[in-house]
């Protein structure tokens, strides 16, 4: 909380000795009150003290996981929870940077008795990525305007804007639990493949009984065994990857958007999952599962520094963090990659991770641009990277900025069918 002096009253003391030297000169009383009256006005901000607010607010969205695109309402309600009127109070709601206000002002003036609210309402559009509303700023004045407080008014919120989405299509490394990700072994799974001719030593129970009957031939039915997947979600957070689009979100913050609207299909298949982050400190958790698992990756993508949306200094060397990441991953356990491919580095650390036996699928977020030269010139590059992951065997998701999440992964599906 700061407090200031306004000295909107300075000027009225000086109008007021002038009043009264001339009325004094001029034997003029009129002149001499006026003036009396300037001093009054003039002292009795003096006497009184800053005003002390005390404030509850409360903010709600129409929508917390939108669509890129769509237009989400804001209510805002400030209540004056102290026990003194706030004669003159201005509050500006705390609108995540990188999101537009096209409806409405975030901005609201009010006087307000102990106990009494004020509500108001703007609209927002929503874009790619995770956006946290700040506190909103409030400044109050007391009555006679001299003396003013600043302060902040706290209420979390925030907007994870990726578009729906499920799970991306992974490689075939499997567990032996039954799960959503379709095993390329051949087995007594869930999932009717094919008839072929009965081999000794089949079980009995995969016979086909019926053909039998009417043929006499002994055939062998075989399933395609639906298994779930250890996934470890890696984010790439290293200071190269917070780059952007004017505008827009930067690439780390739409990579941990993505990530966390993923987790909620992957757990719903009854996947182990767990995240890594490669940045200004390596981030582990291991795989796993379950409604615990679930809560503790949500407050780790809040709350560790690995996915802060500003960009560190610097970070530890790639080589390292990747060396430690392959040190905790199981030997089928899948790598789900979400980076901007900035830089040859991550891709080999991605080629380094599949050549271990873990299976990468990269998510990457395009904040390339085609402006100048520079610009034309790293969209090239990207575009080569993505060309050399998947030459190499790496399922590439290529997300555009104006594309949903969900349409990328759709595209990726269909390529890979």
């Amino acid at each position: 909380m700061s407090e200031y002096q306004t000295h909107r009253w300075r000027g009225v003391v000086a109008l007021s000795f002038v009043a009264g030297a001339i009325g004094l000169l001029a034997d003029r009383p009129n002149l001499i009150v006026l003036a009396g009256v300037g001093v009054l006005f003039a002292t009795y901000p003096r006497l009184t003290s800053s005003p002390t607010p005390v404030l509850e607010l409360d903010r709600r969205v129409s929508d917390r996981s939108p669509n890129p695109g769509d237009v989400v309402d804001v209510t805002v309600t400030l209540r004056n929870a102290g026990e003194n009127t706030l004669a003159d109070l201005r509050l500006v709601d705390g609108v995540p940077a990188a999101l537009s206000v096209v409806d409405g002002t975030p901005r609201r003036g009010a006087a307000l008795r102990p106990g009494s609210s004020v509500t108001f309402e703007y609209s927002i559009e929503a874009k790619s990525g995770q956006h946290s509303f700040v506190p909103a700023t409030v400044a109050v004045r007391d009555i006679t305007g001299e003396h003013e407080v600043e302060t902040t008014v706290s209420e979390e919120t925030e907007l994870t804007v990726t578009g729906r989405s499920d799970a991306p299509a992974g490689r075939d490394v499997t567990l032996d639990t039954v799960g959503r990700v379709l095993s390329s072994n051949e087995g007594s799974g869930l999932e009717f493949t094919r008839t072929r001719e009965y081999r000794r030593g089949d079980s009995m129970s995969r016979v086909d009984w019926k053909r039998f009957a009417r043929s006499g031939e002994l055939t062998t039915v075989e399933y395609r065994e639906e298994r779930s997947m250890s996934v470890v979600l890696l984010v790439d957070a290293r200071p190269a990857a917070y780059r952007a689009l004017d505008d827009e979100p930067n690439a780390v913050v739409r990579s941990v958007a993505a990530a966390k609207r993923l987790l909620e299909p992957l757990f719903a298949g009854r996947n182990q999952v767990g995240v890594a982050a490669f940045g200004r400190e390596f981030c582990w958790h291991p795989p796993g599962g379950g409604t615990n698992q679930r809560v503790e990756l949500h407050r780790l993508f809040d709350t560790h520094p690995a996915f802060a949306p500003t960009p560190p200094r610097d970070a530890p060397s790639l080589d390292e963090q990747v060396e430690l990441l392959r040190q905790r991953l199981d030997s089928n356990t899948q790598v789900f990659l979400f980076s901007p491919l900035c830089d040859d580095d991550i891709v080999t650390a991605a080629r380094r991770l599949d050549a271990y036996g873990h299976a990468v699928t990269a998510v990457s977020p395009d904040v390339t641009d085609e402006t100048t030269v520079g610009e034309r010139l790293a969209a090239t590059e990207r575009t080569a990277r993505v060309s050399t992951l998947r030459r190499t065997g790496i399922p590439t998701v290529d997300w555009g900025p104006d594309a949903p999440l969900e349409s990328a992964l759709a595209r990726n599906r269909r390529a890979m069918a």
